[in-house]
């Protein structure tokens, strides 16, 4: 009975673990608990003595997670949770606004982003949080529980500490896309052997299996331009003389109202649109929901 006693667990050094968890640097988590970084430090050791484990790893002037580490997180953003809901539900404002934390990749389509965060954009009871970056700096805030889902077009490497589950949740096909001209009609392999071309850089996924669909059909495409960023190429797009490689749904509304047009499908080639979660020990229903929608109107 003592030594179950002894272990109970004390929620104001989980509170402090908490913080140190999300800022990553025990002199920012005081700051923000308004204590000094030594009485942040003692309450962290006094955790892992409590629980077994060693719960941060240091790297350079930074803390990352042990496994354990970011289990006891997950449980401690659950707790935590709930915490704030209840005094929600008790009190006289009535239930909290969820906050949905939400990483992007920051070449990614605007067109795709507002497509799965659309059944949630005009929600009083939900709160987004958008930010963006490259896509193995975004899946560190999420391994870290800084962010609840990230929206990329490729996955990282994964290796045998990676954590986080993705999911495909569409699949876009990749078009040459050009102004209405006189153009005459003509097969895409001399659409891209006669027209100049805006293409992807080189690091994208569909510039890749874009290069080698033109070399397997024997096509040197004039490349005049390439750009890494959805929605530049989108407006590029639209002021380009020439064709441009890219999937219709970056640029949806121009094809709509015909001041751009879809001249060839180019076969095989396909852009994959991901969300990528981290797990946890009881479902987010909110991200599940997300998913599952996203993932029904794929097939659809």
């Amino acid at each position: 009975m003592n030594n179950l006693i002894s272990r109970r667990l004390n929620y104001h050094h989980l509170r402090y673990f908490r913080a140190v968890a999300r800022e990553g640097n025990l002199t920012r988590a005081a700051e923000a608990l308004h204590v000094s970084q030594s009485a942040v430090s003692v309450q962290i050791r006094k955790l892992e003595d409590a629980l077994g484990h060693d719960l941060f790893d240091r790297r350079g002037r930074g803390l990352e997670l042990t496994p354990a580490g970011r289990t006891v997180l997950d449980y401690a953003d659950s707790i935590f949770g709930l915490g704030d809901e209840l005094i929600s539900v008790l009190g006289e404002e009535g239930a909290a606004r969820r906050v949905l934390r939400v990483g992007v990749l920051a070449t990614l389509s605007r067109n795709f982003q507002i497509a799965f965060l659309g059944p949630v954009l005009n929600r009083d009871d939900i709160a987004l949080q958008i930010r963006s970056g490259s896509v193995r700096e975004m899946v560190a805030h999420l391994e870290a529980h800084r962010l609840d889902v990230v929206l990329t077009n490729f996955l990282p490497p994964r290796d045998d500490d990676s954590t986080w589950l993705p999911h495909t949740i569409d699949e876009q096909p990749v078009s040459l896309i050009g102004r209405p001209t006189d153009r005459p009609e003509r097969s895409l392999e001399e659409l891209l052997a006669e027209e100049p071309v805006v293409a992807p850089t080189v690091e994208s996924g569909i510039r890749t299996r874009f290069d080698a669909f033109a070399a397997r059909n024997g096509v040197e495409p004039r490349i005049v331009a390439e750009v890494d960023d959805m929605a530049m190429l989108r407006l590029v797009a639209r002021a380009h003389e020439g064709i441009s490689v890219l999937p219709p749904i970056v640029v949806h509304d121009e094809l709509e109202n015909g001041s751009l047009v879809e001249l060839a499908r180019v076969p095989g080639l396909v852009e994959s649109f991901y969300a990528i979660t981290a797990p946890r020990h009881t479902p987010d229903e909110l991200l599940v929901a997300l998913v599952r929608t996203a993932e029904n109107a794929r097939h659809e």
